[in-house]
């Protein structure tokens, strides 16, 4: 279906392509991986028509194609679904699946027959979205079924789906699963661009390694392991990819105590306790209440009742949940969506660290001091870039998140509260922050975070919370869990036995 014939493509004086050659079989659902950088998106990006080729050839069932616009790849019969969500806020779900081709009566936009037909194209997906909402009213996740909804609703032959499960839950990218093995069966070809290696070996057929640019390798998944595929993509053995956790019980003393907090009126109350050294993971399926807690503890959602109590040595006061003074407090926030309410795009590294250091120092003071503070920070992180003058908008994702994370290590704060830690993020990248996390947990400071790769939680928490219908109805060590244990609980609920332990 697609050949790529020694594809190059340059930025200036860097290839971020060089001599790229694989074929691509109709009918299959084909992985490209690699690390952040390794090229992927460049190579989709020449597909999708958004770049184009300095040399080589890609070819379209063996005939040369050269998309000089995502308008001519349309033409020719591909579809992407982008990582990058690109749905415009002001419109509804089927003003958005349908833009630019609005199904016309009468010279008119039929709006009942494109509501109708979005309706089908995200039944597709098990979604039962109001197709009149308007996008921007929609969660992260919600807007992912939608951009997915969007690409497959195209009569196309070759589909790229890149970082399409980053916002999904479990039973989403099962019902993604069920839709990826309909086009491959209808003799569609699918590219699949992910970091997610249990899906790349679920879903796909072959699986294409990139690195630096280079083509490394392109394989069956059937004849490739996980660490086989690892040493492939970081031309190294990962041997441990979750850092070791501390040996006995988790955390030391209390630096958070959540007491009775009520996010909606006459909902559940939630009470748990956040404890120096320990990463402690809220669980669950998406949408049950585990964003709206931690959206409370940073801040960033009102809670109705309840108290939250920071403790620092013997002392404990309570705090007002707002942004200034959860940060006041050495508490940090890491969203979802980095790109929209995590990261100044426009503003360099030092810029967008510098800013944590505001917390504890004055605009001056920190001119003096960030120089050096933020030099040592980014050696320590290995954040990848020209200089800490490069503009946090030109870094790889991993990079990106990276430098988020690094803002508040700048900052002093003990306390970290992060949403989808390692979303779009590369294998390799994502094992130094699992690092990075545990190295803040050692040295005395307490993270909480969800996740919507449920591996993840298990990996690296020490205790789990698994959240259901906004309450808390178990809790876990980290160490003993498991995928079905944590699934069982969050599809049925424990909560007395819960209860039973606490009393």
């Amino acid at each position: 279906m697609i050949s790529f014939h020694n594809v190059t493509k340059r930025f200036g004086s860097n290839f971020a392509l060089s001599d790229v050659s694989f074929d691509c079989k109709a009918g299959s659902v084909h992985a490209l991986t690699g690390e952040n950088g390794a090229g992927k998106s460049t190579l989709m990006n020449l597909l999708a028509g958004v770049f184009s080729a300095d040399g080589g050839e890609i070819r379209l069932r063996g005939a040369p194609i050269a998309p000089e616009r995502p308008a001519d790849s349309q033409r020719l019969g591909i579809s992407t679904i982008f990582q990058e969500l690109t749905l415009l806020g002001n419109l509804t779900i089927a003003e958005n699946l349908f833009l630019g081709r609005e199904p016309m009566r009468r010279g008119m936009v039929d709006r009942a027959e494109m509501r109708t037909c979005a309706r089908a194209a995200l039944a597709r997906l098990g979604s039962t979205l109001d197709v009149d909402t308007f996008c921007g009213d929609l969660s992260v996740a919600d807007q992912q079924l939608v951009e997915i909804a969007k690409g497959v609703s195209t009569d196309a032959d070759i589909f790229i789906f890149d970082e399409p499960t980053a916002a999904l839950n479990a039973p989403e990218v099962e019902k993604l699963g069920e839709l990826l093995a309909s086009l491959k069966a209808a003799g569609k070809l699918v590219f699949y661009v992910s970091h997610r290696l249990e899906e790349i070996f679920r879903f796909c057929d072959q699986v294409t390694v990139l690195k630096d640019g280079a083509h490394v390798e392109t394989r069956p998944t059937a004849g490739l392991d996980r660490d086989q595929l690892v040493s492939l993509m970081v031309g190294r053995v990962l041997s441990q990819f979750y850092p070791e956790r501390p040996s006995g019980p988790p955390g030391g003393p209390v630096a958070l105590e959540v007491d009775r907090l009520q996010i909606e009126a006459g909902g559940p109350q939630v009470s748990f306790s956040l404890r120096q050294g320990e990463i402690l993971g809220l669980a669950g399926l998406e949408g049950q209440g585990q964003r709206s807690i931690i959206r409370a503890l940073g801040g960033l959602q009102p809670a109705v009742a309840g108290a939250v109590s920071k403790h620092e040595g013997s002392q404990a006061r309570k705090l007002d949940l707002s942004v200034v003074q959860t940060v006041l407090a050495g508490i940090g926030f890491v969203p979802e969506d980095r790109k929209i309410e995590g990261l100044y795009l426009p503003l360099s590294i030092t810029e967008n660290i510098g800013i944590g250091m505001l917390r504890r120092s004055s605009i001056w003071q920190m001119a003096r001091t960030r120089r050096d503070v933020i030099a040592s920070l980014m050696a320590r992180m290995e954040i990848r870039s020209t200089s800490a003058r490069q503009l946090v908008g030109q870094l790889s994702g991993g990079n990106q998140q990276k430098v988020m994370i690094g803002r508040w290590l700048a900052s002093g704060i003990d306390v970290l509260l992060l949403e989808e830690p390692t979303r779009g993020v590369d294998v390799g990248a994502k094992a130094e922050i699992y690092a990075l996390l545990r190295d803040f947990a050692d040295n005395g400071g307490a993270v909480l975070m969800i996740s919507s790769e449920l591996l993840e939680v298990l990996g690296l928490c020490d205790r789990i919370l698994v959240v259901r219908q906004n309450q808390i109805v178990a809790e876990l060590e980290g160490s003993a869990a498991s995928e079905d244990e944590v699934m069982r609980l969050a599809l049925t609920g424990r909560a007395a036995n819960l209860a039973e332990s606490h009393a």
